[in-house]
């Protein structure tokens, strides 16, 4: 593959975003071997995490914490459970295994074997608790008669083959380990006989991801915290050995990229700017300079390359944007695909002059406008320490932020993307779509030959799926069903929607070659259909609409969605290549959303109350 040229960059340090100096200092070295690159000295090379790269704000003088991602022992053994000593003994168990007999006694071996060790106290509590092994429910004793101080049970539910079962069970044992100040725990299944030796391997993954993401709390920006008192996990009756140790390293190094994402989407607008992203982008590229690179473009590069949808959607914001491009080369240099991974990267988004107002619309929230680019950084972070064979990924993102000033984008403008289309902007809150247009383009001029997009884009699909599950639009039905394979695995929830090709009718305008937005019926699917415009048909392509589940409304924070999904695609890719053809799908194909879509993307006026997230303002989501 012909060298990636990396050109000199001048980036000027925001207001909002420079503590070392307001200049970062240029170093022009000499052509290597046909590449020459500018190297750009981070505030912090000692930063081992995000908090420790961005640089101090002057907004508010808001300083993120230097803080420590959980540093957990993970070990998969085969002891005797009632043996085994430590703080808390959990185990995982279904409805079925909660059966009893006439004496009110377990039926399952494992549950019987605790319940005689303490005395017939297990099956009495969980009876006068009426625990049941329902999903979501748990209870912790502390009883004599074993090797751990407390015992618990957490609740399966009945879909015991469902990864996020195993991973709702990591999670919960880490929150009672939390309650109890635990140090060291184990986790076992009651009925562990019945899986296979691969699912085996696969729920100890997942329950190693439950227990270290459960324990992670992004306390940065409190001026209090306490410190995860969870030190060791030992996994119970799942196997031993180096395939299974291989694959908790794998969980560990996922959770590190997922926990990244959840940073980033965390972080403050006045702290995450364009510019403190890009930063990221190279500790990433940095940390992991054996299979990562980094190329950061200017304003001016930009134009050059000229993009410009996504300058224009740039302009009014004093922060200046920053395109962000990371490829990850395997070690041996082999390649068997290229893949792009393109994220949204508005690290806040005002709505423009079409700004964001009224109830529902969440403007305070806007920082995670940029969820799509912390699932790719986040992806690239994981991808460097797990270093795949075979497989080439680029990891693209346009960031920047939609504000208004005298400068900016009006609605009634028309602008010009990178393949030469053009755009008449009749809502500017609709930027995304923008942005992504010239992304979409630089990805596929890098000869790839799979994309996949991600952004938080319209809230016509929160109000189709809810808030748990993304939308997938693709004309690939390969592609669909390596992406929805891999979310399988991880446990991310996504559905297929349809891109009917009627809707692109209401996209068309009279002056310009298309419109941003298009009418109040079908946004997620019209958005998907913009999107198009700028992929090239060689190659295959994915939109993934996450407006829904980046975000969890209950806990307040970022869920980290996305990593998982795209770890696992990529990492398979590197083994197994499928089929490169993409095949255009119409309504009826398989796993597709059949059916109306409800609500809007943009522009219908519709609000559905005071802090709801599918509520519609303007714009290209419920608010956003």
């Amino acid at each position: 593959m012909a060298a990636i040229r990396v050109s000199s960059l001048a980036l000027l340090a925001s207001t909002s975003a420079s503590s070392c100096s307001s200049v970062f200092t240029k170093l022009q070295l000499g052509p290597i071997r046909g590449v020459s690159f500018t190297a750009i000295p981070l505030c912090s090379r000692r930063s081992k995490r995000m908090a420790h790269s961005i640089a101090l704000a002057t907004l508010g003088l808001t300083q993120p914490k230097q803080t420590e991602a959980p540093k957990i022992s993970f070990a998969a053994k085969e002891i005797d459970l009632v043996e085994w000593k430590g703080d808390i003994l959990a185990v995982g168990v279904t409805e079925k295994d909660m059966a009893k007999d006439e004496n009110s006694k377990f039926k399952n071996s494992t549950l019987q074997k605790l319940d005689t060790h303490l005395g017939g106290f297990l099956s009495e509590a969980s009876t006068e608790e009426d625990f049941t092994g329902k999903a979501g429910q748990s209870t912790v004793l502390r009883l004599p008669g074993l090797g751990s101080k407390r015992v618990g049970l957490v609740g399966l539910g009945s879909a015991v083959n469902l990864s996020t079962a195993y991973r709702s069970l990591g999670e919960a044992v880490a929150a009672a380990a939390k309650s109890a100040l635990a140090s060291n725990i184990a986790i076992t299944l009651a009925s562990p006989e019945g899986l296979s030796a691969e699912k085996k391997l696969s729920t100890a993954s997942a329950i190693a991801t439950g227990a270290v993401l459960g324990t992670f709390e992004d306390n940065r920006f409190m001026s209090e915290s306490k410190k995860p008192s969870l030190k060791s996990v030992d996994i119970l009756g799942l196997g031993t050995g180096p395939e299974i140790e291989k694959k908790l390293k794998y969980a560990e190094d996922v959770c590190a990229g997922i926990i990244l994402g959840k940073e980033l989407v965390n972080a403050p607008a006045n702290v995450l700017t364009p510019a403190v992203l890009a930063e990221e982008a190279k500790r990433i590229a940095s940390t992991h300079n054996d299979v990562l690179s980094a190329t950061i473009l200017d304003v001016e590069q930009c134009k050059e390359l000229k993009m410009g949808s996504y300058l224009a959607v740039a302009a009014a914001s004093a922060n200046p944007p920053h395109f962000i491009h990371l490829c990850y080369k395997p070690p041996g240099g082999a390649v068997k695909t290229k893949l792009a991974l393109v994220g949204k990267g508005l690290t806040f988004d005002s709505g423009g002059y079409n700004i964001k107002t009224g109830p529902g619309c969440l403007i305070e929230l806007m920082k995670f406008d940029m969820g799509g680019s912390a699932a790719v950084l986040g992806a690239a972070k994981a991808l460097g320490q797990i270093k795949p064979a075979g497989v080439e990924v680029h990891f693209i993102v346009a960031a920047c932020e939609n504000m208004i000033s005298g400068t900016g984008m009006r609605p009634g403008d028309i602008v010009t993307a990178s393949n030469g289309k053009t755009i008449e902007v009749n809502n500017t809150d609709a930027e995304g779509r923008l942005t992504l247009a010239d992304a979409l383009v630089y990805a596929c001029n890098q000869g790839v030959e799979k994309i996949v997009d991600l952004a938080t884009l319209t809230g016509a699909c929160i109000v189709a799926l809810g808030p748990s599950i993304a939308g997938v639009f693709t004309p690939s039905d390969n592609l669909a069903s390596e992406v929805l394979a891999a979310s399988e695995i991880s446990g991310e929830k996504l559905w297929r929607m349809p891109m009917e090709e009627s809707y692109w009718e209401s996209m068309k305008s009279g002056v310009a070659d298309m419109v941003n937005t298009g009418g109040r019926q079908g946004g997620a699917i019209t958005a998907a259909l913009f999107l198009k415009q700028f992929v090239d048909e060689k190659v295959q392509w994915m939109h993934i609409d996450l407006a829904g589940p980046v975000w969890n409304d209950k806990k307040k924070t970022a869920t980290g969605f996305g990593v998982s999904t795209l770890v696992e695609w990529s990492n398979d890719l590197g083994t197994e290549v499928g089929d490169s053809s993409g095949q255009d799908c119409g309504f009826g194909c398989e796993g597709e959303l059949q059916g109306t879509m409800l609500g809007t993307a943009e522009g219908d006026g519709l609000s559905l109350g005071q802090g709801t997230r599918a509520g519609y303002e303007e714009g290209e989501w419920a608010g956003y």
